[in-house]
């Protein structure tokens, strides 16, 4: 019997934290999306959005991950200043 109950896959709680992260600024930049007032721009932000976090989703090195966090952050905040000044 072994001693690990865990599945060999699992994440470190680190590794969960981080990913908890990740889809906390998803689903922030998604709900945010939904806000901008042109469709062709919401389904083009929104097609991005995907696009971007799913080629980045094999990532495993921590360095990396915490730049496009980073990144990540800063388009939102982005989009949330470029609505806010457009008054929505």
């Amino acid at each position: 019997m072994s001693g690990s109950r865990l599945p060999p896959a699992a994440f470190t709680l680190k590794q969960f934290l981080q990913r908890q992260r990740v889809l906390s600024i998803y689903r922030t930049m998604l709900k945010t999306i939904r806000q901008v007032p042109d469709e062709a721009d919401r389904k083009y932000l929104k097609d991005w959005a995907r696009d971007e976090f799913k080629r980045n989703r094999s990532a495993t090195n921590q360095d990396a991950i915490r730049m496009m966090i980073t990144q990540a952050n800063n388009h939102l905040e982005e989009l949330q200043k470029s609505l806010a000044l457009a008054g929505r």
